[in-house]
């Protein structure tokens, strides 16, 4: 199917050929029939991937700092190396469409293949053929409202979500400043409120329009003096900002013209810089609306699919959306009459040409064949570099994001001996990129493609954690050797699951617990032998905050615990050469990933492990110290290592290396020969324990990791 899409770095924008995305069990599959481009929104995201890498620093320096917090944390390379994937991870285009469902998730009833849908959100509503959009950002289209009208669904809900936040009763008197596309949809919800509106552009053209529009009055000039006759000198009761500029000119302006204890709500990109004075001698109440209303921003609302109770959220972003297009049917709102140029997705690239010439424009539409769904795949073969295709084993990935693409992927192709096959992802846009970069031979977004195909040999799989053990099920079953990035699995279910098919394979499986093949982490073993007692081991943890909407924290992440305490109980694990059997833990309050964990090994070996969210991401992250016979090892982030012995201390320094090479070595190594670079026993009872350790936190009491190892104690 084909795609807008921009790269971030470089700033190319271009029609792909991509595979069409897989439907989601909450999400609508819609062929798009028209899209909307808003000129505001999607210029900005222009100018900012042309910007060089320091205009985008200038434009985003909270991310700037972010880097340099790396920086000191993980080292520059692995900093540089994550910050350039991320970079070259191009961006689909487009938030608005009108289309017709050709496919039905399972948990998004009261739907119907063939029905006509109007959908909103960046990355989900794109400029593409076939979009899969959270039910909750989906609205039917009333009958009486065509394709081009309801492709305006999400400026109308965002223009509607500003005017209630502006609170308009009958009669009141409102400004709307700045006449684009928002500010002229507001102009017309406005007056089917029945107010009383003045609009304000220094376009001449966008005034005229605003008058056709509705409004009682618009301007380009002497706003204050307007305002004050429009009123009768009493000032705005309610001033919209719709406007989009730097200055903070609009919002200071918007001050002075409003009433005693008028309302200001900012809905475009303005500056924020005020003149207190204003504000405070009127007692002004200022407001941003936030974009298409409640459920904005909030993935459990919009890609979990939760609605809030009517009751208690009356307007939320979806039923905001079908208020507007209610408004449309009744013929109140005319966003039709914004249209300037059409173009079909194919000659996209002259849409956004325009956006950049002088010739006047407003709303621009790209329009869709009718048979795109006909012509629906998900996988796509290419042509691919002859150095990929060679000789080696067969590798496919499933999964690609920033952590495979700045990590995984380029230590398989340093290791040697591989051909990429296929690579497979949710939406199609990345794999369309990583194929071109890499030289897969098929990209795709069902993952059947990789494992149905005879010519991999080998599945990554990389994708959100509650999707491991299943995909490595299915990947094993198909004869294919399996390297899981961590956590194996989030619940017992799937790590039985998974633990079955290895059972019963061909294929080797292994885990991304790659802590255990770093160099200094081996050295460390080998210090510690020969020995027979049991060690003392402390494994302390400077995680880093992840914010609490972060997938990570919700249930496709499985929690932190889960996700990557997983590394800290295989790194002991491997130290003492003997199987976790038991956990207790404890968490900080309000803190669920401020932990202190207390592990019990079959050897009679102990591990605490104090994992916090709490401490200063610049300083190390992990520190590692084991004492045994005599013995203190000590382990600084991969770094330093030293082992002090009988009074003497020896020091081993190196860069920070947490063995991902290395284990990618040996899984190939593996894959030829035969020989797990983990044993299942371990890769169970370590995802085992994660589980254990969360019963703990929960039960706040010990928590037998699987009865079975008990007995070994």
């Amino acid at each position: 199917m084909k795609q807008v899409v921009q790269s971030y770095r470089t700033g190319e924008l271009k029609v792909a050929d991509v595979p069409a995305p897989r439907l989601g069990a909450g999400s609508l599959l819609v062929a798009t029939r028209v899209s909307l481009i808003s000129a505001g929104t999607e210029k900005q995201l222009m100018d900012l991937a042309k910007a060089s890498l320091a205009g985008k620093a200038m434009a985003r320096p909270d991310l700037v700092r972010r880097v340099l917090r790396n920086v000191r944390k993980d080292g520059l390379k692995p900093t540089i190396e994550k910050v350039f994937a991320k970079l070259d991870t191009p961006i689909p285009l487009g938030y608005s469409l009108a289309g017709e469902i050709i496919e039905i998730g399972r948990a998004a009833p009261g739907h119907v293949v063939g029905g006509r849908i109007a959908c909103a959100g960046a990355g989900l509503a794109n400029h593409a053929e076939i979009n899969a959009v959270p039910k909750n950002l989906c609205a039917p289209i009333p009958e009486g409202v065509d394709d081009e009208d309801a492709s305006f669904v999400t400026l109308g809900a965002i223009a509607l979500q500003g005017v209630r936040q502006a609170a308009p009763t009958l009669g009141e008197c409102i400004v709307v400043m700045g006449l684009g596309l928002i500010g002229l949809l507001t102009v017309q919800l406005l007056k089917a409120n029945g107010c009383r509106v003045l609009g304000f552009d220094p376009n001449p053209a966008r005034v005229a329009l605003a008058k056709d529009m509705g409004a009682d009055l618009a301007v380009s000039s002497d706003l204050p003096v307007v305002v004050s006759g429009f009123t009768g000198g009493y000032g705005a009761d309610a001033v919209i900002l719709t406007a989009s500029t730097s200055s903070n000119e609009p919002i200071n302006q918007a001050a002075e013209i409003s009433r005693q204890k008028g309302r200001i709500v900012v809905v475009g990109l303005v500056g924020m810089t005020i003149d207190r004075e204003p504000f405070y001698k009127r007692e002004l109440d200022l407001k941003l609306s936030m974009s298409y209303g409640p459920g904005r921003h909030d993935p459990d609302y919009e890609q979990g699919g939760h609605d809030y109770p009517l009751s208690y959220v009356r307007w939320t972003e979806q039923r905001n959306m079908e208020a507007f297009l209610a408004l449309v049917a009744e013929g109140k709102v005319t966003p039709k009459k914004l249209v300037t140029h059409r173009f079909p997705i194919g000659e996209a690239e002259k849409a956004y040409a325009l956006l950049e010439s002088a010739e006047p424009y407003l709303a621009v539409l790209l329009t869709y064949p009718e048979d795109a769904a006909a012509h629906m795949e998900r996988s796509i073969a290419r042509v691919t570099a002859p150095a990929r295709t060679s000789a080696g084993a067969g590798v496919a990935f499933v999964g690609l994001g920033n952590y495979a693409k700045s990590v995984l992927l380029p230590a398989f192709l340093r290791a040697g001996g591989v051909r990429l096959t296929s690579v497979v992802t949710a939406t199609g846009v990345s794999a369309g990129h990583a194929g071109d970069k890499y030289g897969f031979a098929a990209i795709a977004t069902d993952p059947a493609a990789a494992l149905s195909d005879p010519d991999t040999d080998i599945v990554v799989i990389a994708t959100r954690h509650d999707t491991h053990a299943a995909l490595a099920a299915q990947a094993l079953a198909a004869g294919k050797h399996v390297f899981c990035e961590k956590p194996l699995a989030i619940d017992a279910d799937g790590l039985a699951e998974v633990l079955a098919a290895a059972e019963d394979a061909s294929g080797v499986l292994t885990v991304g617990f790659n802590r255990r093949f770093a160099p200094l982490l081996v050295k460390a073993k080998a210090a510690l032998e020969p020995r027979s007692g049991p060690l003392v081991m402390l494994y302390r943890v400077n995680a880093g905050e992840i914010p609490g909407d972060s997938w990570i924290q919700r249930s496709e992440g499985g929690g932190r615990i889960v996700g990557e305490v997983c590394h800290f109980v295989d790194a002991m694990t491997f130290l003492c050469g003997a199987l976790p059997i038991e956990a207790t833990a404890v968490a900080a309050r309000g803190h669920d990933d401020a932990v202190s964990i207390i592990l019990r090994f079959a050897d009679g070996s102990t591990g605490a492990i104090v994992y916090s969210s709490l401490g200063d991401p610049s300083l190390p992250k992990e520190m590692i110290e084991v004492f045994a016979a005599g013995r203190v090892i000590q382990l600084d982030d991969f770094r330093r290592l030293s082992v002090t012995r009988g009074g003497k201390t020896s020091v081993v320094k190196s860069a920070q290396d947490k063995g991902q090479a290395a284990l990618v070595a040996a899984f190939l190594a593996a894959a030829r020969e035969g020989a797990a670079p983990i044993p299942v026993a371990e890769l169970e009872a370590v995802t085992a324990a994660t589980f254990a350790i969360e019963a703990a936190l929960v039960g706040s009491c010990d928590a037998p990791v699987r009865e079975r190892h008990a007995g070994d104690a």
